[in-house]
């Protein structure tokens, strides 16, 4: 059995109240709530394997750098990654798309190249291209999608030329929570012989990713959005494709040999983790990830769709209430609009009842573009919310209708 009760009790934070009013967290979109182990792991790395990893010949140091590998490792075979020298720790998604964008770039384009992403892209999965295009001459062409929030795959295809050298999207769009047919994707850039980089950020924390079934040449993801702490985040890649590309900044640790008139870098993946890495981070990051392991990423996806199809059916009783998204496959996001009631005014007027939703473009402003509007209200779902809190949701937003 899925015990959301027991779950619930290792979120200390869950339990306190807001405004008057228990706590409703449903942003989880922006980030997750911490169990308590990952913050005992934390506190206890501070307070007893303080040191600077690979760097030290003393007992300290060696201790953090074996729990700091170990991490690796962790998320290896939480992605099912071929090697640990496959994992390259960094600050979160946006710092790994970033990184990806400036050394793929640098290396493996010119003028007149060209990268595809898609319409529902985060500006994460967006503006770092663009700053490369102002820099390097690069084009983006753009997928577009139906009115439910389902890319449309045929003129995916047409989007291909020889220009076209990177596809870069979304595995779950964080506003319309749409679950993009990415091994499809993947399959049909390979076929033009492209490499692709997934988006991950709204799915590892909600369902079994296996880079290796979905044949991914980049996946990227950050540890506070599966429940890890924050500054901590990850790039996956192909060792064939990360052994092509240049470092992405220069320090300690990512060298072999430093002299005035030469350099030679180091090894995967150390080449691209310039100078002391969030090694208790790092160590939070794993921690997570054995806490979701232990409940099951299969029992997780479940319960979450379970509950995401309860709250999409209660909110649809609401007069006036519209849902942008309505694609077969999605996650637990749900956005939305409720008569002319502004996104902002809901927001804020639901906070006072302490629900806690997120409100505007959700760093997805060509989105709103296409959907014809400036933004929504987001409820975002994890493994710990309930049926009673998708209930106060409704009472709460019905509550506001009635005030408008």
């Amino acid at each position: 059995m899925y015990d959301v009760h027991q779950i619930r009790a290792d979120f200390p934070i869950l339990g306190r109240t807001v405004y008057g009013k228990p706590l409703v967290y449903l942003d989880n979109g922006a980030t997750t709530q911490k169990p308590r182990c990952v913050v005992e792991s934390i506190t206890g790395e501070y307070y007893n394997t303080n040191a600077n990893v690979h760097r030290g010949v003393h007992f300290l140091s060696q201790q953090a750098t074996e729990l700091h590998e170990a991490s690796r490792e962790t998320v290896r075979k939480f992605i099912n990654a071929r090697s640990a020298d496959e994992i390259v720790f960094t600050r979160g998604t946006t710092e790994s798309i970033n990184l990806l964008a400036a050394t793929f770039s640098q290396s493996q384009m010119e003028a007149g190249d060209e990268v595809i992403v898609s319409v529902m892209e985060h500006h994460s999965n967006i503006v770092p291209w663009q700053l490369q295009a102002m820099q390097r001459s690069i084009r983006l062409r753009v997928i577009p999608m139906d009115d439910q929030g389902n890319l449309l795959t045929d003129e995916y295809e047409k989007l291909f030329s020889e220009k076209t050298r990177l596809v870069s999207v979304a595995h779950v769009s964080n506003v319309l929570g749409t679950v993009n047919p990415v091994r499809e994707i993947i399959a049909t850039a390979h076929a033009h012989g492209v490499p692709v980089m997934v988006d991950g950020a709204q799915s590892i924390p909600h369902m079994p990713v296996d880079v290796q079934a979905l044949d991914a040449d980049f996946y990227v993801f950050s540890g506070h959005k599966v429940y890890g702490p924050t500054g901590v985040g990850v790039l996956y890649g192909k060792e064939e494709w990360l052994d092509r590309l240049p470092p992405y900044q220069g320090g300690g640790e990512m060298i072999q040999h430093v002299s005035f008139e030469k350099t030679t870098f180091n090894e995967l993946p150390f080449k691209f983790e310039a100078g002391t890495p969030d090694y208790i981070g790092t160590t939070g990051l794993a921690k997570a990830l054995d806490y979701v392991s232990a409940i099951g990423m299969e029992r997780i996806a479940a319960y979450e769709q379970e509950l995401t199809r309860y709250a999409l059916q209660r909110l649809r009783e609401i007069p006036g209430m519209r849902i942008f998204g309505e694609a077969a496959e999605r996650g637990g996001v749900i956005s939305f609009l409720v008569g002319d009631i502004h996104p902002f005014d809901m927001g804020t007027l639901l906070d006072r009842l302490g629900i806690a939703v997120r409100t505007g473009h959700h760093c997805a402003q060509p989105l709103m573009t296409r959907l014809g509007i400036e933004g929504t209200v987001r409820a975002s779902f994890g493994l710990y919310n309930t049926r009673e809190e998708v209930d106060a949701l409704v009472a709460g937003i019905e509550r506001v209708r009635k005030m408008f």
